[in-house]
């Protein structure tokens, strides 16, 4: 008898520190980037993710909408550095009318992206999962066109090689993210 008791509060024991969370812990940052290490490596994933306050104790839902905000941040910090650059090359006697027009370009697809990237946030924050799906076109262009509309000219693309490259790897994130939420 006194071997069926202790059987009996081995298990309870177990149980009780199963049901709470005495269990391995889950980095779910690490998780949400694995789900989408086909479109995103997963070191930037997880750089980008941990970055951010809070990436730790989300799940993929909020890794997704920080994503979106990391990507609307730099997609704005992107376009200032264009007006930047071009109030520069005008103010330095710039001459160059295709650096001049390519900037020109870059802060409009800036200026487009950027606010589609937060009402895309604001419908995956809601679960709006088609209309949020609606702005992924739109909220993706900017780094791609950006480095098209500069590929002439070396100097200015130069200037914006860095953020093209971080807004396209990072709403291409968010689009893995919002893809990966929806089809679980």
């Amino acid at each position: 008898m006194a071997t069926g008791s202790s059987l009996l509060v081995t298990l309870l024991a177990a149980v009780v520190v199963a049901s709470a969370g005495g269990g391995v812990a889950v980095d779910t940052v690490a998780d949400s980037c694995n789900a989408i290490r086909d479109f995103v490596e997963v070191g930037f994933c997880e750089a980008a993710l941990r970055s951010s306050p809070g990436a730790a104790t989300a799940d993929r839902h909020g890794h997704l909408l920080i994503a979106a905000d990391l990507a609307a941040a730099r997609g704005h910090s992107a376009r200032d550095a264009a007006a930047a650059a071009l109030a520069r090359g005008r103010g330095e006697g710039g001459d160059d009318p295709g650096a001049r027009d390519g900037l020109e370009a870059c802060g409009i697809l800036y200026g487009s992206s950027v606010p589609a990237l937060r009402l895309m946030r604001g419908y995956a924050a809601s679960r709006s999962w088609e209309a949020a799906r609606s702005l992924l076109w739109l909220s993706g262009q900017a780094g791609m066109g950006c480095a098209a509309a500069l590929d002439e000219p070396a100097a200015a693309a130069a200037r914006m090689d860095r953020a093209n490259e971080d807004f396209s790897l990072l709403t291409t994130m968010a689009t893995a993210l919002l893809n990966s939420v929806t089809s679980s």
